[in-house]
C-alpha cells in the first residue's frame, strides 16, 4: 500500500515532473531556484501567478532527490513552507519527495480510544542516537510493558540541532537531525507491527523565530488583531484566511494519512484566535473524521481553558477524543509537594479536595484565563466530564521541563512516594500517559534546551532567569547548550539496574491490571455519578460507577503516616483486589498503610 496526501500547495510529483506552488500575495515576484541534486548547480526559473497570489511553476526534469527554493523579488531565498523535506534546515533549500516510494503494510486500522495507554517521548532525547531508526529498535520494550500508543513531541522542521520542537517553522517536514521522511515513516509502521499507535504533537498557534521567512510574502498568514504568547498569532479569521486554514488543516490530514499516523495532539489550542464559524477546531476535526473515515484516528488537545464543549467519546465531527488533564497533575503535585508557585497558585487551597474531584469530575476550572505570574482571574468549578475524555499523568514534557532544573514529581516526594503518581496516573478511567523514561523511574531531568545562536539565545537565557527568579543566578542549566540537551537522555545503566527493573515490573503491573478490569468496562462508565471522601489529614476514598452496578474504588493515603479508617459511609462492597501499592496482605483492617493505595473491583451493595 501506497500512501500520498495531495496538497494545493508544496511540490507534487506527476508524470511530467513536478508542478511547485507558492502562496504569496506579497510578492512582486517570485523565482525557483531548482537543481536536479544536491550536488548539482541551481538555475532560477520564473513562476507565474494568479490573482489571489499563487505562484506555480512546473519542471520536467525534477524528480524525488531534486532540491529547489523559492527566489521572493529577486534577493530572499526562502524555502518551500510546504517543503516534505529540508535536509539543510530550514535556512536551506527544499527536497523534493516521492511518498510513494515507501510500501506500507495493509491492513492496520489502528485501536479504540478506550485501550489508549500513551507514552510521551521527545525523539532527540530518547536515545543516545536521538533519531528515528534508534526510537524505532527500542520500541518492543514499551510494547512489552503494555504501552499501546507512543506521542511525540514536535518533530516538524525547526532551526538548529536540538530543541523542544515547538517552535517548529516547515511543518511537513521533519526535522532533519532525526533522519528522513522515510525513516519517520518506518518508526510508525515498527510501531504498527506491535500493535502500537502512534500519536504526533503538532503547533497550530504559532511559528517558530528562527527561519520563518512568512512575514516577507506571505503577511496573511499572520493576525492584524489577535495575539499570541510566543509570537504573532496565525490568522484563521481575518482577510485571506482561507489559504492559511487550507494550509494547517492540509497538514493534518498529511501526518495522517501520507505518514498514517494514528492521532494527533494540537498544542495549545487556547492560544488559537478564531472569531469566525466555524471554528477551525471544528472544522478541522470534522475534515479529519470525514478523510480517514475507517480508521482509529485520535485527536487530543492541550487547553488550558478546559472547554468539555470541544470534547466527545463517540468521534463525532468538529469533536475531540480527549484533552490533557493539567488538573489532576496540578491537584496532584500540590497535594505531595505543598508548591504553590506560578499555575500551582489555584491548588493551595484543600489541594487533595481537588484531586479528589479531578478523580471523580475530570476537569477541576473551567473556562478562565490566567494572569501573567500563572494563576487564574477567576476561578470556575467544571461539570463532571466523561473521564474518558481526558488523560491524566503525573509527568509531562511542560510539567518537568517548566521547572528551573527540570525534576520529575517522582523525585519531589519522599522515596516511599515516588512511584505513587505514576500508578495514579495508570489506574483511573481516564487515559493514562506515562513521559519518557517514567516506565523506569528515570532520575534524569527534562530541562527546556533549544540550539539557538545570536540574539536569540541570549533572549532565551536571560529570560530563563527572569522567569524562575534568578537574575543573577550562574548556576542554572544554560538552555541553549549541547550539554543540557544530553542531560536529559534518561540513564540506560539506571534503567536496567535492579531497582529500574523493580519499578518497571510494577508499571507492567499496573498497566495488565489496567487492561484487564478498567479497559474492557469503559463503556459503561456513568458520568456524575462518581463519589470521593476526605480520610483523615492524607486519604481519599474514590468510587467510579459503571451502569451494571459494579464500582471500582481506590483507597489511597498520600501521608507519611497510617490512617486509622472510619467506617464507610456508603455501605460494603464485595470486591476483589485489582492491584495495590505498599498495601501489605497482613495490613490490620481499618488503617491504611502510609504513602499506600489499593484498587477494588466489584458490585456495590446499595443499602
Amino acid at each position: 500500500m501506497r500512501c500520498q496526501h495531495e496538497m494545493p500547495f508544496g511540490a507534487s510529483l506527476h508524470a511530467g515532473g513536478a508542478t511547485f506552488r507558492l502562496w504569496a500575495p506579497a510578492a512582486r515576484s517570485a523565482e525557483l531556484s531548482f537543481a536536479p541534486n544536491a550536488a548539482g548547480r541551481a538555475i532560477a526559473h520564473p513562476a507565474e501567478a494568479d490573482a489571489e497570489g499563487w505562484w506555480e511553476c512546473t519542471l520536467a526534469e525534477a524528480a524525488a532527490g531534486s532540491v529547489y527554493q523559492w527566489r521572493i523579488d529577486g534577493q530572499l531565498l526562502v524555502p518551500d513552507p510546504a517543503s516534505r523535506q529540508n535536509p539543510e534546515g530550514p535556512h536551506g533549500p527544499s527536497a523534493v519527495v516521492d511518498p510513494r516510494q515507501f510500501e506500507w503494510d495493509a491492513g492496520w486500522s489502528g485501536r479504540p480510544w478506550n485501550e489508549v495507554v500513551l507514552y510521551e517521548l521527545h525523539v532527540g532525547a530518547f536515545t543516545p542516537e536521538g533519531t528515528f531508526r534508534a526510537a524505532e529498535a527500542r520500541l518492543r520494550e514499551l510494547a512489552d510493558i503494555g504501552i499501546t500508543a507512543i506521542e511525540l513531541m514536535p518533530v516538524s522542521n525547526f532551526g538548529g540541532r536540538f530543541g523542544w520542537g515547538y517552535d517548529g517553522v516547515l511543518p511537513f517536514a521533519p526535522h532533519d537531525a532525526y533522519g528522513a521522511p522515510d525513516d519517520l515513516k518506518h518508526l510508525v509502521q515498527a510501531a504498527h507491527r506491535l500493535g502500537m499507535m502512534v500519536f504526533l504533537d503538532v503547533v497550530y498557534n504559532h511559528f517558530g523565530p528562527d527561519g520563518n521567512y512568512l512575514h516577507a510574502y506571505a503577511p496573511g498568514f499572520f493576525s492584524q488583531t489577535h495575539s499570541s504568547p510566543w509570537g504573532a498569532a496565525i490568522n484563521f479569521d481575518g482577510p485571506d484566511n482561507r489559504p492559511v486554514r487550507d494550509f494547517f488543516i492540509h497538514n493534518a490530514l498529511y501526518w495522517l494519512q501520507e505518514y498514517r499516523f494514528d492521532g494527533l495532539r494540537l498544542d495549545a489550542v487556547h492560544a488559537i484566535r478564531d472569531s469566525s464559524t466555524p471554528h477551525i477546531l471544528e472544522e478541522l476535526s470534522a475534515t479529519v473524521r470525514k478523510a480517514t473515515h475507517g480508521r482509529h484516528v485520535h485527536l487530543v488537545l492541550e487547553n488550558e481553558d478546559n472547554d468539555w464543549r470541544l470534547l466527545a467519546r463517540s468521534e463525532p465531527p468538529g469533536r475531540y477524543d480527549a484533552q490533557w488533564n493539567d488538573d489532576f497533575h496540578h491537584a496532584l503535585h500540590v497535594a505531595l509537594t505543598g508548591e504553590t508557585q506560578s499555575y500551582y497558585h489555584d491548588y493551595g487551597v484543600d489541594p487533595l479536595d481537588l484531586l479528589g474531584r479531578a478523580f471523580t469530575h475530570g476537569m477541576v476550572f473551567e473556562g478562565s484565563q490566567r494572569k501573567p505570574g500563572g494563576a487564574r482571574k477567576h476561578v470556575h468549578a467544571a461539570p463532571a466530564q466523561d473521564l474518558t475524555t481526558l488523560v491524566n499523568f503525573a509527568h509531562n514534557h511542560d510539567q518537568v521541563g517548566n521547572r528551573a532544573r527540570g525534576e520529575r514529581l517522582s523525585q519531589l516526594v519522599p522515596p516511599e512516594a515516588a512511584q505513587l503518581p505514576t500508578l495514579l496516573a495508570l489506574l483511573t478511567p481516564a487515559i493514562p500517559m506515562l513521559f519518557l523514561g517514567e516506565e523506569s523511574g528515570a532520575k534524569a531531568p527534562f530541562l527546556y534546551f533549544a540550539d539557538w545562536e545570536g540574539k536569540l539565545r541570549e533572549a532565551v537565557r536571560a529570560g530563563r532567569k527572569r522567569e524562575f527568579g534568578h537574575d543573577h543566578a550562574e548556576d542554572l542549566p544554560d538552555p541553549c547548550s549541547a550539554a543540557t540537551f544530553a542531560a536529559c537522555r534518561p540513564d540506560a545503566a539506571q534503567a536496567h539496574s535492579e531497582a529500574g527493573r523493580a519499578w518497571r515490573d510494577n508499571v507492567r503491573a499496573a498497566v495488565e491490571a489496567r487492561r484487564s478490569c478498567i479497559t474492557p468496562r469503559q463503556a459503561q462508565l456513568l458520568t456524575g455519578k462518581h463519589s470521593v471522601q476526605r480520610i483523615g489529614e492524607h486519604g481519599l476514598a474514590v468510587q467510579w460507577r459503571y451502569a451494571d452496578g459494579q464500582m471500582l474504588s481506590l483507597e489511597l493515603n498520600l501521608g507519611a503516616a497510617p490512617i486509622a479508617v472510619p467506617p464507610q459511609h456508603l455501605g460494603p462492597v464485595e470486591a476483589n483486589c485489582v492491584f495495590s501499592h505498599r498495601w501489605p496482605a497482613s495490613q490490620p483492617p481499618g488503617q491504611w498503610p502510609p504513602f499506600a493505595a489499593r484498587w477494588l473491583l466489584g458490585a456495590e451493595i446499595t443499602q
